[in-house]
């Protein structure tokens, strides 16, 4: 081996990175850089990534979530940014980047964020209403112009005003309409012609310019003493392209000083014409108007004749009438079917009248009574009955009746009933009771000993032939 030869420095990857970012952070320390912003990300993490870059070259940028918090406006590719920060190393890929800390817009674009920021608060505010605005007088006889009286807006509108209006006054308030002091002289101006109220309108003009040849028009102050001017006013500042916030809080917004002048004065001439074709007009309408009346008068005459009140009021008598008979009819034919149902009502009423129900539930009452007291009687009765017919069939049992049903019979010599033949004599006139009918005889002979013996009594009582009586 040789070893005479120089030893070589050898660096790691990683070593070689930590010393190039070591010698850029403190070889540079903190420095602005102004450019153009591109490929603008933002990942969740809140951190913001992108590229500043000009005509020649471009640097990667790195704007951690802790410093982009403090950005008031939105960075997007394309905006002219200028940025305060430090050099560094990503070790991991070994890419040259710029650690940003704080952003702001540049030029051109920090007006633009500024009259952005403006324009948001008076809108929020409603600065820009439409029901704020106050109309135009329609034939103004003064008019204010509140310019340069050096620039050639002043003489644009000079120039409108004399044409449209030749007899319309003008009066010129002078203020500076750019640089630092344009501002609070365009403020004075409004207010002095406002004190003054000399003007039936005023015009706020200038003509074109850049951004910043404009600002003055898009400050703060001016928006104030425009939004409390007395006196209505128009805006016509820069060229069409242009908007600045003066536009947005007047009366009216003009693309151009001379649009500025014809907004504000009608047009002499124009008027005229425009005079001459509606006197034409009216005269035309007032003989089509004329005629028409005359024929709607006509037409309401006849409709006043079909529709006289005396014929209406007739018409409404007949139809009285109609309806009186209609309604005596009516009645008529109501009673006579509520006569009827009161009639079909009283007979069913008297069908089922309780009376006819409480009489035959008496006569029931009466005949059930009239059976209990015959059942009653007969149970009282019953053994009384019993008892007669006992001794009746006794009485029966014991009656002459009964012998002479047996054969007997009942022989009387006089009023006397004969017991004993002895009492008779022959030749005694008898009378003899038979069980069915009676005779009368003649004693033949009286034999006293076999009538005690039970031998014939006809025989023993001497007794003549029977006949009838």
């Amino acid at each position: 081996m040789d070893t005479s030869a120089p030893r070589r420095k050898v660096y790691t990857v990683s070593r070689l990175n930590q010393e190039v970012q070591r010698h850029l952070e403190s070889g540079f320390g903190t420095l602005w850089l102004e450019g153009e912003l591109s490929n603008v990300a933002r990942p969740a993490s809140g951190h913001l990534y992108f590229s500043m870059k000009d005509s020649g070259a471009q640097i990667r940028c790195a704007m951690f979530r802790a410093r982009n918090r403090d950005v008031d406006f939105r960075p997007e590719s394309g905006d002219a940014v200028l940025v305060r920060g430090q050099l560094g190393l990503y070790k991991v890929r070994g890419d040259f980047q710029l650690i940003v800390e704080h952003m702001e817009p540049a030029g051109a674009g920090r007006l633009q964020a500024a009259f952005e920021r403006l324009r948001a608060e008076l809108d929020r505010r409603g600065w820009f209403a439409q029901e704020t605005k106050r109309a135009l007088p329609a034939a103004p006889a003064s008019v204010g112009v509140v310019t340069s009286p050096s620039g050639a807006a002043v003489r644009d509108v000079l120039q409108v005003l004399a044409r449209r209006a030749p007899g319309t006054r003008v009066i010129v308030y002078p203020t500076l309409t750019q640089g630092e002091r344009a501002a609070a002289d365009i403020v004075r101006a409004l207010e002095r012609a406002g004190r003054r109220a000399e003007a039936d309108v005023l015009l706020l003009v200038r003509g074109g310019g850049s951004l910043e040849d404009l600002q003055a028009f898009n400050e703060l102050a001016v928006a104030e003493a425009v939004r409390a001017c007395p006196i209505p006013l128009v805006s016509g500042v820069g060229h069409e392209i242009d908007v600045t916030i003066a536009d947005l809080v007047a009366d009216l917004r003009a693309p151009t000083p001379s649009a500025a002048a014809e907004l504000a004065v009608p047009d002499g001439a124009a008027l005229a014409a425009r005079a001459a074709r509606v006197s034409a007009a009216l005269a035309s309408a007032a003989g089509r108007l004329t005629l028409r009346a005359g024929e709607r008068l006509g037409s309401l005459d006849a409709r006043l004749q079909a529709r006289h009140p005396e014929r209406r009021l007739l018409e409404r008598m007949q139809r009285v009438d109609e309806l009186d008979e209609r309604l005596g009819r009516a009645v008529a034919a109501l009673g006579v079917r509520r006569g009827a149902r009161l009639d079909g009502l009283d007979s069913r009423l008297a069908s089922r009248h309780p009376g006819h129900a409480i009489a035959a539930r008496g006569a029931r009452i009466d005949a059930l009574a009239h059976g209990l007291r015959t059942a009653a009687l007969a149970r009282l009765l019953e053994r009384p009955r019993s008892r007669l017919e006992l001794l009746m069939r006794a009485l029966d049992a014991v009656s002459p009746l009964a012998v002479l049903d047996r054969g007997f019979a009942v022989v009387r010599h006089g009023e006397r009933v004969v017991r004993d033949a002895a009492t008779l004599a022959p030749g005694d006139r008898l009378g003899v009771r038979l069980a069915r009918g009676e005779v009368e005889a003649t004693v033949a002979r009286v034999d006293e000993a076999s009538g005690s013996e039970g031998g014939d009594p006809s025989r023993s009582a001497g007794a003549s032939p029977v006949r009838k009586s």
